[in-house]
């Protein structure tokens, strides 16, 4: 099938989540990409959750997302011969992510500067904290120290508790995808130049950038956005309901009585919810009724009716479990199965990107340990069985 990225070969050296989700985008997209782990397996291996909580390096559930449609070789780029190895490997290709400390990878000779004499037309990716320049370049970073440092986790929660930290990893995975749409752009740039770029990739600044309001109020005015209050918001907070919770908002084409009548609470006709001033006056009243209003009622029964019967914005919050079983991504094929020797069988997301053309469909699971190492070496650099088995039993593969 035609993808976007055929005939594009790129050796991924990332660990963790932002730099192997990036190369997972491009091999959705047809690259055809290496993963090369160490000879004992990169850092993701060891991330739980794991099939049967069995900490075993092939069952990690996020290894297994996020290394889709990827061959896998093992080599020791620490090794005088792995990164010799390395060099030939990174002659014939177009695109090397990487996600080492800024500095590292200059310093064993495998830099974008030293590489692309060789191959002029590279592009390395690098995805890291804080980039690969400024005076936090050389710290590290985690999930939740890239949400305080963006900004992001000042904004979030109620102005009577501390600043929220969201669920998940998703500064890894906007990071990835930034890094993935950078490669992309730069390689059509690229077919224009005939030139390769180095991008630096920056998780605080990708997630700093989504603030598109705070940070620019605050150089126009001076003003803070700060955290929302808890109570009295005008539906601006996540609300209990039966079997769950749901937030609510009165925009959408409803009239203030279509509101009430929604909610069927004939007090919320009264003058002093009349208009918007006076249900900011009275907005803690107002929260006391919509909540008890709710108590009874489902997130899905209030969904399709706020929705579809009286013009609501309303949204449920689902859970996992809510989500595996949605109609709406269920219609628009956004899972599918993926067979893997180790784990079995599992549902995926895996309609990234929203081409209408199915090209970014499931291939290949994620490659076991080391488990293209013939193939690969013998294809690309010409190594013989006997060659590859002395390159192993020296620890360099």
């Amino acid at each position: 099938m035609l993808a976007a990225l055929n005939g594009i070969r790129v050796l991924d050296i990332s660990q963790g989540i932002a730099g192997p989700l990036c190369a997972r985008i491009l091999a959705d997209l047809g690259a055809d990409v290496i993963k090369i782990e160490p000879p004992d397996g990169e850092l993701g291996r060891a991330m739980p959750p794991f099939k049967g909580d069995d900490p075993d390096p092939e069952k990690s559930l996020f290894f297994l997302l996020l290394n889709l449609n990827k061959r896998g070789i093992t080599l020791d780029l620490e090794s005088a011969e792995g990164r010799r190895v390395f060099h030939e490997l990174a002659k014939d290709v177009d695109v090397i992510v990487e996600t080492s400390r800024p500095g590292h990878l200059a310093s064993i000779g495998l830099d974008h500067a030293t590489l692309d004499q060789d191959d002029p037309g590279l592009v390395m990716t690098s995805i890291t904290p804080f980039g690969q320049t400024g005076p936090y370049s050389q710290h590290k970073g985690e999930e939740i120290v890239t949400y305080a440092m963006s900004g992001v986790m000042s904004v979030s929660g109620t102005s009577d508790r501390e600043p929220l930290k969201h669920g998940g990893f998703q500064a890894q995975y906007e990071a990835g995808m930034t890094g993935a749409v950078s490669t992309a752009f730069t390689l059509l740039l690229r077919d224009m130049t005939g030139q390769g770029q180095h991008i630096d990739i920056s998780a605080q600044e990708v997630v700093a950038s989504t603030l598109v309001i705070n940070q620019p109020y605050f150089s126009w005015t001076g003003a803070v956005q700060g955290r929302r209050k808890p109570e009295g918001t005008m539906f601006g907070n996540i609300m209990p309901c039966k079997d769950g919770y749901f937030i609510a908002q009165p925009g959408g084409g409803a009239t203030w009585d279509r509101v009430a009548e929604f909610f069927g609470r004939e007090e919320l006709k009264e003058e002093r919810f009349a208009n918007v001033e006076q249900r900011l006056v009275n907005a803690a009243e107002m929260d006391e009724i919509v909540i008890d209003a709710a108590k009874d009622r489902t997130m899905a029964e209030m969904f399709k009716t706020g929705s579809e019967e009286f013009r609501m914005l309303l949204g449920m919050a689902q859970t996992p479990e809510d989500l595996a079983n949605c109609p709406q991504l269920e219609a628009r094929d956004f899972y599918q199965e993926v067979d893997h020797p180790v784990i079995g069988s599992v549902k995926v997301p895996s309609s990234l990107l929203g081409i209408s053309e199915p090209v970014d469909s499931h291939r290949s699971a994620a490659p076991l340990l080391g488990q293209h190492n013939d193939e690969v070496y013998a294809e690309a650099l010409g190594y013989t069985a006997d060659q590859l088995a002395d390159l192993k039993q020296r620890g360099v593969v």
